[in-house]
C-alpha cells in the first residue's frame, strides 16, 4: 500500500487507563508504529485509574515534558483536549460520531486489539489519517522499541529525587534482589490466574526463587527487597526472610483491588513509579508472575532475571541479561 509520508497531519493516539507498566508497553508499540510510518504520536491517558479529573492527561503527572522520541514528533500534556485528529481513522469503530465512541464494550476493545496487531505485524501503512490504540498492545513490538520508550522518557523530579533517596538508604553498598509478587488481591488477574491456582504453592514458589537467587554468586553483602500489590504477601514473605525489605506504601484492604485504583489516586502512580524504576536498578529481580507489565523494565535492564516457566509456572528460568544497562537516572 502506498501511503503518502510527506504530510504532517498524520497520527497515532496511544490512549490507556490501565497501570502504569501496561500504558508503557502499550506506548512502546504504538511509537514503534508512528516511528516506521512517520507519524507524529500523541499519548492520551486521560480517564487514568490514577486521576480523578478525566479531562487531565496522566502522562504528565508522572513523568517529564518530551517533544520527539527517536525523531517521532510527541504531544503529551494537556493540549491533547484541544487537538483535533484528523479522519479517517483505524479501527474503523473511531469513524463513528464521538457520541456513540464514549461506550466500547469489552468485545470491541478486544477485536481491536486483534485489528490493531494485524496492522502492526503487516509491517505496513494504511490509509488512515490517525491510528487510534485503545487497547492492551504487549507482546506488540519489538525490545528495541520497548527500550527506546525506557530510555526516553523519565519520570518527573520528585519522583526522581525519591527513587534516589530509598537508593541510597537501601540499595548503596549491596546486592539486591528484587521481588515482584503481582498477586491481584480479589482482582481478575486473567492471564497471571495460573500461577496463583493454588496460593500456598504460589508463595512457596517465590520462597524457591528467592533461595536460589540467593545462592547466586554476589560480590557485596545481599540485601531483599519486595514489591507487591498484597500486605498477606509482605507479611508472609517477611516471616521467612527476615531481613527483606520494603518501601512504605499504602495498600488496599484485603481483596479489594489492584494499587492502580482511583482510590489510592496519583499516591499509587507515585508509589508504582518508584518501585518500578527501583526494581530496574536492581542486581537480580524474581517477576511472579512473568505475564505482569509492571516488571517489564526490570527485564529489559536488569543483569539477572529469575522467573518462572510461561508453559509451566512451576519451573524456574535463570536468564543472564548482563549486557543491558538501564538509562542513567
Amino acid at each position: 500500500m502506498l501511503v503518502d509520508r510527506s504530510r504532517n497531519d498524520r497520527f497515532v493516539v496511544s490512549r490507556r487507563r490501565t497501570g502504569l507498566g501496561d500504558c508503557l508497553w502499550s506506548l512502546a508499540s504504538a511509537w514503534d508504529y508512528a516511528h516506521r510510518t512517520g507519524r507524529a504520536l500523541a499519548i492520551d491517558w486521560r480517564g487514568s485509574c490514577y486521576l480523578d479529573n478525566p479531562f487531565a492527561n496522566a502522562f504528565p503527572a508522572f513523568f517529564k515534558p518530551i517533544a520527539d522520541i527517536g525523531g517521532v514528533r510527541v504531544i503529551c500534556d494537556d493540549q491533547i483536549n484541544h487537538v483535533s485528529f484528523p479522519g479517517p481513522f483505524f479501527p474503523s469503530w473511531w469513524n463513528k460520531p464521538s457520541i456513540d465512541c464514549v461506550y466500547r464494550p469489552d468485545e470491541q476493545i478486544f477485536q481491536e486489539r486483534d485489528e490493531l496487531n494485524d496492522l502492526f505485524q503487516a509491517q505496513d501503512d494504511c490509509e488512515a489519517n490517525t491510528v487510534v490504540c485503545d487497547a492492551c498492545l504487549m507482546w506488540r513490538c519489538d525490545e528495541k522499541a520497548e527500550r527506546t520508550i525506557f530510555r526516553s522518557i523519565t519520570p518527573r523530579v520528585e519522583i526522581e529525587d525519591r527513587i534516589e533517596a530509598l537508593y541510597q538508604e537501601h540499595f548503596d553498598g549491596h546486592s539486591i534482589i528484587g521481588v515482584h509478587v503481582r498477586h491481584g488481591n480479589g482482582e481478575d488477574i486473567m492471564d497471571h490466574a495460573p500461577y496463583w491456582a493454588d496460593p500456598k504453592v504460589a508463595l512457596e514458589q517465590v520462597c524457591t526463587a528467592i533461595r536460589m537467587a540467593k545462592a547466586q554468586p554476589h560480590s557485596r553483602p545481599v540485601r531483599v527487597f519486595l514489591c507487591t500489590d498484597s500486605a498477606k504477601v509482605v507479611d508472609h514473605l517477611s516471616g521467612v526472610f527476615p531481613e527483606l525489605f520494603t518501601v512504605p506504601k499504602r495498600f488496599q484492604e484485603d481483596q479489594a483491588g489492584p494499587l492502580h485504583s482511583a482510590a489510592l489516586g496519583t499516591d499509587g502512580g507515585f508509589s508504582a513509579l518508584v518501585e518500578m524504576y527501583l526494581l530496574g536498578r536492581c542486581d537480580t529481580v524474581i517477576r511472579f508472575p512473568p505475564t505482569s507489565a509492571f516488571t517489564r523494565y526490570a527485564r529489559l535492564f536488569v543483569p539477572r532475571i529469575v522467573e518462572f516457566d510461561l508453559n509451566d509456572p512451576r519451573r524456574l528460568i535463570l536468564i543472564d541479561n548482563s549486557f543491558e544497562r538501564p538509562p542513567a537516572p
